[in-house]
């Protein structure tokens, strides 16, 4: 049914995993990846310091309030440090600077592309998802929405839908809070735990997932898959943009550039060992599709079984 996947990081990638094992050298790394991409926006016209402290002058109160579950538990993965946050994705820091991360992150998927790198890549991702799934879904929604950037995008190929985004950390969901009362746009915020939303069965045409397997160890996105098909109607769809393991980049990234990655993404090594198609169709789905959207990505796409 699927292509068999080699589970085990390869020589660069164990080197790479024993550097990473010395505290102060992967708090290099982590530091050295920062700098880098902080450089990258300056370079591409992104004001990386001046957008971030027009958020940070901001009073969040009453934005956090409006979203936050305060009775949420937090899985142990969650609490780990990541993208260089010594506090993860629980941390005003990390939702301040998400925006202007992404327009680096992605300036250097296309030679040409710039700040419009992640604008493109969201692009990419919609023209499948338009060409793959016929039906207009009525409801959506966005897992791992972080601050909205893609919660806005699906609001804008899919006007008719109501929208819902989820995430686990209630300073992105403050921030996208904010950034929709700006654009006046009527979206549904969550905050839960996508392993266990408490959603009701059934409420979804279609469940997109942006840019969240590949920070997942393998056990949760299989409970996450699991609960996609719980929240999806008969005939609806999930779908996927991520990174593809099997793209060359990755496969001859250089070790130093490996290791800044690795030093920000934990979980890397598990997600390129999973055989996705096979832990989608364990969940309920049918044998989904895939599709290169990028030279680095790929699009997902899975109908419920039955």
């Amino acid at each position: 049914m699927t292509a068999a996947v080699n589970t085990a990081p390869g020589l660069a990638s164990r080197l790479v995993n024993g550097i990473l094992a010395i505290k102060p050298l992967a708090d290099i790394a982590k530091h050295q990846a920062r700098q880098m991409m902080i450089k990258r926006a300056q370079r591409i016209g992104v004001p990386w310091t001046q957008e971030v402290e027009k958020l940070q002058a901001r009073d969040w109160a009453t934005d956090l309030a409006q979203v936050q579950n305060l009775q949420i538990s937090y899985p142990e993965y969650y609490l780990r440090p990541f993208h260089a946050y010594e506090d993860g994705d629980l941390s005003w820091q990390a939702a301040f600077e998400l925006e202007v991360a992404a327009c680096a992150v992605h300036a250097g998927i296309w030679p040409d592309a710039g700040a419009q790198g992640d604008a493109r890549l969201r692009q990419s991702y919609h023209d499948i998802l338009k060409t793959k799934i016929p039906n207009q879904p009525q409801d959506v929604l966005d897992l791992a929405c972080g601050v909205g950037l893609s919660t806005f995008a699906l609001q804008e190929i899919y006007p008719q839908a109501k929208i819902t985004g989820l995430d686990l950390s209630p300073y992105f969901l403050a921030v996208a809070h904010y950034r929709a009362q700006q654009r006046q746009a009527k979206i549904n915020w969550l905050h839960a735990d996508a392993e266990s939303t408490g959603l009701p069965d059934a409420s979804f045409d279609l469940v997109s997932i942006f840019l969240m397997c590949h920070e997942l160890p393998q056990s949760s996105t299989q409970k996450i898959f699991a609960e996609m098909r719980r929240v999806l109607r008969p005939g609806g769809y999930l779908a996927i943009m991520d990174m593809n393991p099997q793209s060359e980049v990755y496969q001859k990234m250089p070790p130093y550039i490996l290791t800044l990655l690795k030093s920000t993404e934990p979980y890397l090594d598990e997600y390129f060992s999973l055989d996705i198609e096979q832990a989608i169709v364990q969940a309920g789905f049918q044998t989904p599709t895939i599709t290169k959207n990028t030279h680095r990505h790929r699009t997902i796409i899975a109908q419920v079984s039955g």
